[in-house]
C-alpha cells in the first residue's frame, strides 16, 4: 500500500503534465502516451484489488479508502464534496447540523453582495473566454468546464456558510466556516466571551479568526487549546478565537446564559 501511494504521487502529476502539454499544442509521442495511460490504468486497477482485500479483512469502506489514498487528498475531496452538496441543501434551504440545537446563529449575511460580485465576474469570464477560444475546441472545452466549475466553487463557498450556522447544543459550541472550518469548543472549556467587533486581524499562534466580511463581532477566550485542523489535516492548537454571526449579541447572549450555572432552588424555611 505504501507502494501504491508512492506511485500516485509520481503517475498522477505527469498524467496532468501530459494534459496541459497537450491543450497547450505541445505534440507528445503515442508511444509516451500509451505508457503513460497504461501505468495510469495498471494503477487503478492494483488500487482497486488492494480494495476489495482490505474490505474482506473487514475494514469499512472509510478505512479502506484512508488505507489507499494519501490524507491530504482525501480531506481536499472531502472539501470539495461539502461544497457541492452545500449547493443543494442552499437550493432546499435545509441547514446542516442544527437539529436539537439550542442556539443557532447564522454567520453569511455580511458577505453575500462580495460573494455574487465574485460569481457575476467569474461568469462574465466563462463568457469572454468562451468566444476567445471558439475556434480551438479543444481548448475551449477545457477552459470551459474550469470556468463553470469556478463559479460552482465561489457559489459553494458562499452556500457553505449560509447552510452551516453556528451552533449551540448540548454543552458544545460549535464554530463553522464555509467547508473548511468545524471546530467544537465543549463549554466548560470556555474562559470568557466578549462582544467587540474588529476590522483588522493580525495572524498569531494559538488564534483563529474566522472573519466574515473583513470582520468578527465575537472574542471566545478558551481555558485550554482545542485543536483546530488546517484544510489538509496539519493540527493548529488555538486559545483565541473570534467569529462573527449576524446577530452577535444573540450568540454572546446566549453563550453568556449557556455558561451560568442556575442559581440553587431555594429550600423550605426553617422551621422556629
Amino acid at each position: 500500500m505504501v507502494l501504491l501511494r508512492r506511485l500516485s504521487w509520481v503517475l498522477l502529476p505527469l498524467e496532468v503534465v501530459l494534459v496541459l502539454c497537450l491543450v497547450g499544442g505541445v505534440r507528445v509521442p503515442g508511444v509516451v502516451l500509451g505508457v503513460a495511460e497504461a501505468l495510469v490504468g495498471s494503477l487503478l486497477l492494483a488500487e482497486g484489488l488492494v480494495y476489495l482485500r482490505l474490505r474482506r479483512r473487514g475494514l469499512s469502506r472509510r478505512e479502506a479508502v484512508a488505507e489507499l489514498v494519501p490524507g491530504p487528498v482525501l480531506r481536499l475531496l472531502g472539501h470539495e464534496l461539502r461544497l457541492l452538496a452545500s449547493l443543494g441543501r442552499w437550493v432546499a434551504r435545509r441547514p446542516h447540523g442544527t437539529d436539537g440545537a439550542d442556539g443557532v446563529f447564522p454567520h453569511a449575511r455580511d458577505q453575500a453582495a462580495l460573494m455574487y460580485g465574485f460569481a457575476f465576474v467569474c461568469v462574465v469570464e466563462t463568457v469572454g473566454l468562451s468566444y476567445l477560444l471558439a475556434r480551438r475546441p479543444l481548448v475551449h472545452g477545457i477552459v470551459l468546464v474550469l470556468d463553470v466549475y469556478t463559479v460552482l466553487f465561489v457559489l459553494g463557498l458562499h452556500a457553505a456558510s449560509a447552510t452551516r450556522p453556528h451552533v449551540l447544543a448540548g454543552g458544545v459550541l460549535r464554530l463553522r466556516q464555509a467547508a473548511h472550518v468545524d471546530l467544537r469548543i465543549p463549554l466548560d472549556r470556555i474562559a470568557s466571551v466578549r462582544r467587540e467587533t474588529l476590522f483588522s486581524h493580525e495572524r498569531a499562534d494559538g488564534e483563529l479568526n474566522l472573519a466574515v466580511g473583513a470582520q468578527t463581532s465575537v472574542t471566545v477566550e478558551l481555558t485550554d487549546p482545542v485543536d483546530a485542523p488546517r484544510l489538509f489535516g496539519a493540527p493548529r492548537p488555538v486559545r483565541v478565537v473570534r467569529v462573527h454571526a449576524d446577530d452577535p449579541q444573540a450568540l454572546y447572549g446566549a453563550l453568556t446564559r449557556a455558561r451560568t450555572a442556575p442559581s440553587p432552588a431555594p429550600g423550605p424555611p426553617p422551621r422556629a
